[in-house]
């Protein structure tokens, strides 16, 4: 069966190309630059991108499913232009190839960041409300943008849809993320402070095999939570930073300060400068992103492995990579 995947090169992307290829599809991906894929990957090669409706429509031609993993994460006002331009609008080009070639199956890999967040230590599930839309967050507004994009084509009667909502991803090579900066600097012991917020770790491995498992099973126009444990940011670091070796941050930040400092970080954004953090990434650090995974244990089969698992393999990267000194 022939497929096409969008975001092959990022790092789930790279772990679920993979994954498809051992089940047997005859996998198309679409890349702005094939040297970044990797050497065993036994894909169809087709060069552009989901901003370019046309290197779409091309890449997609006789397929069966779309795979929709392309898109920015970013966590500044400066990058929402850019992200209103490759996650909601490379969605609706993806949603118009689709179309127009007829694809029977949307898979829409979406986020945990489209089904919202808590101001307190409360798990979220599908039908939880999204209550954060006064916080205005870029990367959150335009994941849940697209994904309301791509279920709303389902119920027009394009193709079948079902959305797949990771939380934050941890495994071999996620390093490579822009977002994963914090964690790195935790890992070499150079990150003294911790915030207040919570967060939920899955293993990518998790999210692939869950991932398939949607595409093949789940239920068209539902959307499935991929989680696995709830856990404080303090406990994330500390886990980090343990299995790196190095002391983990000892300095608990209130969210006050954290919201000070978000506000000064906007003002140096305005003049090109940059501080630690700005009220974008203040915001997510003192939220709880915490979710209940049992949709998706109990229809795709999710059995998730330990956090402290998909750590481990995160921080193996930086040491083969020599990112951290062992």
């Amino acid at each position: 069966m022939k497929v096409l995947v969008t975001g092959a090169t990022g790092f789930v992307g790279t772990h679920l190309t993979n994954y498809l290829v051992d089940q047997g599809l005859d996998v198309q991906v679409l890349v702005r630059n094939p040297k970044k894929l990797e050497a065993t990957t036994k894909t169809t090669i087709h060069i552009g991108d989901v901003t370019d409706l046309s290197s779409l429509i091309a890449a997609s031609k006789n397929c069966h499913s779309i795979f929709h993993l392309a898109g920015v994460v970013g966590y500044s006002k400066n990058q929402r232009e850019e992200m209103e331009r490759v996650n909601v609008q490379g969605t609706r080009n993806t949603i118009e190839a689709a179309q127009k070639n007829k694809i029977q199956k949307f898979l829409h890999f979406s986020s945990v960041v489209a089904v919202g967040a808590s101001f307190s230590p409360t798990p979220l599930n599908e039908e939880s409300a999204y209550n954060i839309s006064h916080l205005n967050l870029g990367y959150f507004e335009t994941k849940r943008k697209a994904e309301e994009l791509a279920f709303s084509a389902s119920k027009a009667g394009a193709f079948d849809c079902v959305a797949v909502n990771p939380s934050t991803i941890y495994g071999y090579g996620d390093a490579l993320k822009g977002s994963r900066k914090v964690q790195i600097k935790v890992a070499q012991g150079k990150f003294p402070i911790y915030p207040p917020g919570g967060a939920n770790i899955i293993c990518v491995e998790d999210v692939v095999s869950a991932t398939y498992q949607a595409w093949k099973k789940g239920r068209s126009g539902e959307r499935y939570i991929l989680s696995g444990d709830n856990l404080y940011i303090r406990q994330i670091f500390e886990m980090i930073a343990q299995t790196a070796g190095v002391l983990p941050p000892q300095i608990g930040i209130s969210k006050e300060i954290l919201m000070m400092m978000g506000k000064v970080g906007d003002l140096l954004e305005k003049i090109g400068q940059k501080g630690p953090v700005n009220s974008e990434t203040a915001w997510t650090s003192v939220l709880y992103h915490w979710f209940d995974n049992s949709k998706a244990k109990k229809e795709l089969g999710l059995n998730p492995k330990p956090a402290i698992q998909g750590i481990k393999n995160s921080v193996q990267w930086m040491v083969d990579h020599g990112v951290v000194k062992k």
